[in-house]
């Protein structure tokens, strides 16, 4: 007797399963780490990429290559998830957690194929994890903040770790003091949305500056804000959503009236009731009006008049920026004005920077917060030069936080890979080879950084190998000389915790990616069959 066919899943559906499937997931994840991977490091290359509406990004940013790449293979986003985690936790080490997973993959691809269980490999991948995490740990130097210089030109050094790999690297001695500065001039908590940073194209990067405050362009002024004062010191600041200008009414409003002054008492009323609002901000004491909304030229004149200045159209960050900082609080309505919901600063000013004219508040007396001021050639420039300075501002707070350092150029990873191989030899069974094949892909950043700058990988690696097994645990790359070389001693250091989370998140993606034994591909809706040719349907 037959069995009858049962269909389970709909028509169209596309599923793969088992050892096969698996392979395929670790090769769509080689092809994204191939996307990255020379990127890596001092001498690492950038990536031009084109979106689908033509506009153009220059980068060697790990995560926001892999956000803009637009990858559709299921597998192969998880990486490009955990190089968005590691940019959001950590700000840097994005391109080495990418290339960390991949190459763990890689190296543990062939037990695959051999038929060695998935869960026999996470586990010994998870054992490899914990043992390195406990290396780190014992390893890390902790920082001392009591000598307020030391623990300065530390954090100096990471920022200028973090910016050496980036397209600013010629200039980041000069970036380093400023990302320490600004965060530095913010108040224990650390928070990344009180450094503001604007951008203005024209003049050499070393033009840009830092301002202890906030700092933004001028909006759009009708006339007879050439008149208004453009300095002060000690100012109250009224902070306003409220439109102060006479509107052309747009809705359909039928109003009959037989004589002249009937009409010219609606003009009035319509004056009167701007000139109330003005009059009221006026006898509030405020020195500077900003407002969210367009502040019109009568306004503009009328303030002008009074020695007042004014800005219309602050976009909503830069006004809530100020309000943390200078205090008071946003009205949309002038009846509550009074000296409590004020903002208060030190000096206030109008400067020109290169072409643009910037609004300066200095001195705020509330939340401590700071913008720098980029200056620079093409504006792809300036845009990777803020994403680089982002990196550096994350590093830094994560210092601050984190207390704890290790030397970076590979050391770390090459000590870590020396500790996992020795600890392999002393084990039996298939977790000896696994966590030797886990201690072989930790190589990848020396080699990568190596490669990236055209040296004899081999050789330098080789070289890396018997200083480590000799107890030089801080030796890596030396990319300047092409050696290798103590990179504790030549400062280039790493918080502690941009490898722990690397390595975590790196794992967790091997492990989820090991995990998956079948995909099941519903299809597409766009992708139905053709509808057939019903009763009294025409021929096609």
């Amino acid at each position: 007797m037959m069995q009858p066919q049962i269909v389970l899943l709909k028509e169209g559906t596309d599923t793969s399963q088992g050892k096969p499937q698996l392979i395929s997931n670790i090769n769509a994840c080689q092809s994204v780490v191939e996307a990255v991977q020379t990127t890596l490091g001092p001498r690492g290359m950038d990536k031009l990429i084109v979106d689908n509406n033509g506009k153009t990004t220059i980068s060697n940013d790990g995560a926001t290559i892999m956000k803009l790449l637009d990858i559709v293979h299921p597998a192969a986003k998880t990486l490009v998830d955990i190089a968005k985690s590691q940019d959001v936790e950590v700000g840097d080490g994005t391109t080495s957690v990418v290339l960390l997973a991949g190459e763990f993959l890689k190296q543990i691809k062939p037990f695959v194929e051999e038929g060695v269980h998935p869960r026999v490999i996470i586990r010994s991948v998870r054992r490899s994890l914990q043992l390195c995490l406990e290396k780190i740990n014992e390893l890390a130097v902790k920082i001392s903040k009591s000598n307020a210089v030391e623990f300065r030109s530390l954090l100096e050094k990471c920022a200028a770790t973090a910016l050496s790999s980036k397209l600013i690297h010629q200039q980041k001695e000069f970036f380093s003091k400023m990302v320490v500065d600004a965060v530095l001039l913010l108040d224990d908590l650390l928070p990344l949305n009180m450094i503001g940073i604007k951008k203005v194209q024209g003049g050499a990067l070393e033009d840009s500056q830092l301002v202890a405050g906030v700092a933004f362009k001028k909006t759009f002024s009708y006339a007879g804000f050439e008149m208004q004062p453009k300095t002060y010191k000690n100012c109250k600041i009224a902070l306003l959503n409220i439109e102060l200008e006479l509107k052309a009414e747009r809705d359909n409003a039928e109003i009959r009236i037989d004589n002249v002054s009937e009409y010219q008492k609606i003009v009035d009323a319509e004056w009167n009731i701007l000139y109330n609002k003005l009059a009221k901000i006026h006898e509030s004491g405020a020195q500077v009006v900003l407002s969210k909304l367009p502040i019109g030229d009568v306004a503009t004149q009328y303030f002008a008049d009074r020695d007042m200045f004014c800005a219309g159209r602050v976009q909503e960050d830069d006004l809530r920026r100020t309000m943390k900082a200078c205090g008071g609080a946003v009205l949309s309505t002038v009846h509550d004005l009074n000296d409590k919901v004020l903002g208060r600063c030190a000096e206030f000013e109008e400067c020109q920077i290169g072409g643009e004219r910037y609004n300066i508040f200095k001195g705020c007396p509330n939340a401590k917060t700071c913008t720098m001021i980029l200056r620079g050639g093409a504006e792809q420039f300036l845009e990777e030069t803020e994403r680089s300075l982002h990196d550096a501002i994350m590093i830094v707070r994560r210092t601050i936080k984190n207390d704890a350092i290790v030397a970076g150029g590979g050391a770390i990873e090459m000590e870590l890979s020396r500790m996992l191989r020795d600890h392999s030899r002393t084990i039996a069974g298939k977790e000896q080879l696994l966590i030797g094949a886990i201690a072989k892909a930790l190589e990848i950043i020396p080699r990568q950084l190596c490669d990236n700058a055209g040296f004899d990988a081999t050789n330098i690696l080789n070289k890396l190998r018997q200083k480590h097994a000799q107890g030089n645990c801080w030796y890596g790359v030396d990319i300047n000389n092409e050696d290798i070389s103590d990179n504790f001693v030549a400062c280039i250091w790493e918080p502690a915790i941009v490898k722990v989370n690397a390595l975590t998140a790196a794992c967790e993606a091997t492990c989820l990616i090991l995990s998956v034994d079948e995909t099941i591909k519903n299809q597409k809706s766009g992708d139905a069959p053709p509808p057939g040719r019903g009763m009294g349907r025409p021929m096609m």
